[in-house]
């Protein structure tokens, strides 16, 4: 009989399995009163883990020189997933350094002096709305931002993540999404990116970062989220989209970011958090709308036009009196929404997959396998890792929390209300974090405050 010869791929997948399936049994094995224990997520720990990180990190982390808005992110979003906040004295310091990223002429760089960056600009606003407060929203320039925004659109519908950058999904998102938290999303940012993005979805059905690449579990959450808040999302083929998310589901239980590669803490959220949107696409769509329509009463009480606010002009969140001209969404000419454009659940047949109230809908992958994954073979004392024989960081601790939350509320549609203790994986009471938005990954009620905040109706 002829030796199999496994394939470096092949090789990779059976040992991070066996890995996998060794903590699987062992935890099995264990008296029910230690798996009671085992289960529970390491609140404590991993506070301290974070709120270190947030004071000082040491000289290995100078790699990740122009990115430290994703490390408040990161850090940030995980607190407040956590149910915790930053002391007074770090939140002003936070507010401080992220104030001095923010470039004279719009968008957040990596850091003090550097090139403005539509990812470290996303990373930072997220930031800013998580410690939420006054101080916090007032420091982002939106005048100045939308300019930015404006700069880094190309002809062909996409966005550069930087002057002279590449143009991906990513940037895509970034843009997109930063303008319509801070109210300031209007048809002229909004033109052609539908187009771009479909044209990145692949025979697979997933979404890649460019067209002709390979789908990806990040990019297609990014190109979905984009086609929902630009109201397209009837454009993609959520058919094939939703078969090739699922079927990222490994026998792990956790999620791969592509098809034939490993499986990875991360994409608990990139691939969870995609699969809940499309579960619960009908509610927010629904949300968006009426975002939209309320926006737009609000502009028609405005006494002045966004074409008459100055380059000059600190748009500075609730306090500036432009904020309202100028950071607006906008219809067509008659102020009416053209109905082509109207997203309704009979276009692309998902009636069933999630409406407003307290209904529970199935969520579209096994969440409760998730939630073991991410307990057992992620978490560690103080932060979460990739996989079994990796190392903890900032970014998988961010990503497995958000992708735990999303897990915890996925069979209902209504975030106000709290999960059924069977959808809770663990010790309900120790283990239960915070709802997010799915669309910007924010904790929801630090949505609210600056939807409020920026101008939008609560």
């Amino acid at each position: 009989m002829a030796e199999i010869t496994l394939t470096k791929t092949q090789e990779d997948q059976w040992i991070t399995q066996g890995q996998v399936f060794q903590i699987y049994h062992h935890f099995d094995n264990l008296p029910p009163t230690q798996q009671y224990l085992r289960l529970q997520l390491f609140r404590d720990e991993h506070i301290d883990f974070l709120t270190k990180g947030l004071r000082h990190l040491g000289p290995s982390f100078s790699v990740l020189d122009a990115n430290r808005p994703w490390l408040c992110y990161w850090i940030l979003h995980s607190i407040a997933l956590l149910g915790d906040s930053v002391d007074d004295d770090l939140e002003d310091r936070a507010i401080d350094f992220l104030n001095r990223c923010q470039d004279k002429n719009g968008g957040y760089g990596g850091g003090p002096g550097q090139l403005p960056h539509l990812a470290t600009t996303y990373a930072a606003v997220n930031s800013l709305i998580t410690l939420g407060g006054q101080k916090s929203l007032s420091s982002i320039n939106r005048g100045k931002l939308y300019s930015f925004l404006l700069r880094m659109k190309d002809k062909n519908g996409g966005f550069r993540m930087h002057d002279g950058g590449e143009i991906d999904v990513r940037a895509c998102y970034t843009a997109i999404s930063v303008a319509s938290i801070l109210n300031i999303l209007d048809d002229e940012l909004i033109e052609n990116v539908g187009n771009y993005i479909l044209s990145c979805q692949t025979y697979e059905g997933g979404i890649a970062g460019e067209p002709g690449s390979e789908a990806h579990g990040g990019y297609t959450f990014c190109g979905l989220a984009t086609m929902i808040l630009i109201k397209q999302v009837n454009r993609l083929d959520l058919a094939s989209l939703s078969d090739w998310m699922v079927f990222r589901q490994g026998l792990e239980g956790g999620f791969q970011g592509r098809t034939n590669k490993l499986v990875d803490g991360c994409y608990s959220f990139w691939q969870g958090g995609a699969s809940a949107l499309i579960q619960r696409l009908q509610s927010i769509v629904d949300e968006q709308d009426f975002v939209f329509d309320e926006g737009e009463e609000n502009e028609a009480d405005s006494s002045q036009s966004s074409a008459d606010l100055s380059e000059e002009e600190h748009c500075h969140g609730g306090t500036s009196p432009h904020a309202n001209e100028h950071c607006s969404n906008e219809k067509d000419g008659s102020g009416q929404q053209n109905p082509s454009d109207q997203v309704t659940s009979d276009q692309f047949g998902v009636s069933s997959i999630g409406t407003r109230g307290n209904a529970e809908t199935e969520p579209l992958f096994h969440c409760i396998e998730l939630q073991r994954y991410i307990l057992l073979c992620s978490q560690v004392e103080g932060g979460f890792r990739d996989k079994p024989g990796k190392y903890r960081d900032h970014y998988h601790t961010c990503y497995c929390l958000s992708g735990l939350s999303v897990c915890q509320y996925s069979w209902s549609s209504n975030v106000d209300s709290p999960p059924l203790p069977a959808a809770v994986f663990g010790n309900y009471s120790k283990n239960l974090l915070e709802p997010i938005h799915l669309v910007y990954n924010i904790v929801f009620e630090r949505y609210k405050e600056a939807r409020e905040f920026f101008m939008l109706p609560s």
